[in-house]
């Protein structure tokens, strides 16, 4: 149990907590964007459940018409509380909330990956988080994968970030290709002298159709771990198990699928088998009863 000293950082609040100084509030930018980084909608989903359960309040927005191109991502008309239609208008939304009996400060963003100017883009959005006095950003997304629906969702977490990297023992990112408005924002962030990690569900590509409440909630206890808060889910918790169950019973109907899964529940068994060590049922209870002592 060495490896579980009270005075190694487990989170953001230790990260940024210096010893002997009395503690301070954190500010913590998440962003997810909607279309190529957001299979499933997994990752906006998250951050908007996040938001309604914090009670966030909208801080600022980017003008949607320097960045879009509304012939590919469309307005859509819409009955407002009133009965009145209204134009909606793709765009991204800032909204802050603060967590309770906690020390974070959450700065949402929830947009729609643009189409035009990137860089202008994330510029104005890191301009932003150092107006906000952002300590940390943590970028979220979701991507297709050969992954079974049956098993728990696999979440991975990077970060280019030394301080990240070392403190929270997370490794760099090993992707080389295309990349989306995640990624820019990560090296962007990065060049600001900010701290930046990424966190990323694999969602099974042959149910990865929106919603995918599995891989939101496998992001928000995540999220919960990596910023040291608690989220009660228990209602996403029960639309996870009832579209497992859904799955479950849309493969039973087609042999092919059936035993694709299957092939994808063997492997996925086979590699997870050297993890249930002793070591790693340690680093489980131990999460477990730092989020207990969170809760008290």
């Amino acid at each position: 149990m060495d490896s579980f000293e009270e005075n190694q950082p487990t989170g953001v609040q230790d990260l940024f907590q210096d010893a002997g100084e009395p503690e301070r509030r954190i500010t913590v930018m998440l962003a997810a964007f909607e279309g190529w980084n957001d299979a499933g909608e997994a990752a906006s989903d998250a951050l908007k459940y996040m938001g309604r359960y914090f009670g966030s309040e909208r801080v600022s927005t980017i003008d949607a018409d320097e960045f879009y191109d509304f012939q590919f991502t469309r307005p859509m008309i819409k009955r407002n509380s009133s009965g009145q239609r209204r134009i909606k208008w793709p765009n991204t939304r800032i909204s802050k909330a603060v967590v309770p009996k906690s020390n974070v400060d959450l700065i949402l963003v929830n947009g729609v990956e643009p189409s035009y100017k990137w860089r202008a883009y994330t510029a104005e959005l890191v301009a932003l988080a150092k107006e906000l006095s952002v300590d940390c950003i943590v970028l979220v997304g979701a991507l297709l994968a050969d992954v079974p629906h049956s098993r728990p969702i696999p979440v991975t977490v990077t970060s280019d970030d030394d301080l990240v990297r070392e403190s929270l023992d997370v490794e760099p990112s090993t992707y080389e290709g295309p990349i989306g408005i995640v990624g820019v924002l990560a090296e962007m962030g990065l060049l600001a002298d900010i701290p930046t990690m990424s966190l990323w569900a694999a969602v099974p590509h042959y149910v990865g159709q929106s919603p995918s409440p599995k891989a939101q909630l496998a992001l928000l206890n995540k999220l919960e771990e990596i910023l040291q808060i608690t989220v009660d889910t228990h209602v996403l918790t029960e639309e996870s198990e009832a579209w497992e169950r859904g799955v479950d019973e849309l493969a039973t109907e087609d042999p092919e699928v059936a035993a694709y899964v299957r092939q994808l529940e063997e492997a996925k068994d086979t590699v997870d088998l050297p993890e249930a060590s002793g070591e790693s049922i340690a680093r489980e209870f131990e999460r477990y009863l730092k989020k207990r002592r969170r809760e008290q």
